[in-house]
């Protein structure tokens, strides 16, 4: 059975994600367990680790300063598959524009503001299409899918490679996921993304 654990930063609602993991679960086929939990040790024991999040990055930072970064560090380390989700997606990198302290540090790059303009509101928020820029496993038949964003902030990777899809944003194009490895993560919200969210959720269980 694949042991999938959802980290339990105290940022944001987990539970829709949780639903949308055992749906997707049935949905494939897959026999899964599925918990949320803050508890460094369970995270260290996960098979695959699922790290949403919603909210300031100053609390992500605070919460991933703790045993339970270094927990998530470790299994990153070990090559467990990992999906982030928004804030998932920012922790990976180094630092963020939005407030002081360290990301996880996995990939190199910042997390910064995206700019507003005549016809652009930051946040952004609602659906919107992906591009996939770069061919990725979880990826596969999801070019022009939709799914929703809501976020004012950006990831941007030294390594631009990272980037394997992107969204239109007023007239430039945004980090929507990066991936590399065992390593995946989106800025929009899976779990809010109806059938092609469950589509991605199941993808990755069945990596």
């Amino acid at each position: 059975m694949t042991d999938v654990v959802i980290v339990d930063a105290g940022l944001g609602n987990l539970r829709s994600v949780e639903r949308a993991v055992r749906r997707a679960a049935s949905e494939a086929g897959r026999v899964v367990s599925v918990s949320q939990s803050a508890d460094p040790d369970e995270v260290r024991r996960a098979s695959r680790l699922i790290v949403p999040g919603q909210g300031g990055y100053g609390a992500l930072a605070r919460a991933y300063a703790s045993e339970l970064g270094e927990a998530v560090r470790e299994q990153l380390d070990r090559g467990t598959p990992y999906f982030g989700i928004c804030l998932g997606l920012q922790a990976l990198f180094e630092a963020s524009d939005e407030a002081p302290g360290a990301g996880l540090g996995w990939f190199k790059g910042r997390v910064r503001r995206l700019a507003a303009g005549p016809d652009v509101k930051v946040p952004h928020v609602g659906w919107n299409q992906i591009d996939v820029t770069r061919p990725h496993p979880l990826l596969t038949g999801m070019d022009a899918e939709w799914f929703y964003f809501v976020h004012s902030y950006q990831a941007i990777p030294e390594d631009p490679e990272l980037v394997v899809a992107t969204a239109s944003y007023g007239d430039r194009r945004i980090t929507a996921a990066v991936g590399r490895d065992h390593v995946f993560a989106t800025q929009f919200h899976p779990e809010k993304s109806q059938a092609a969210g469950i589509a991605l959720l199941g993808a990755f269980l069945a990596r």
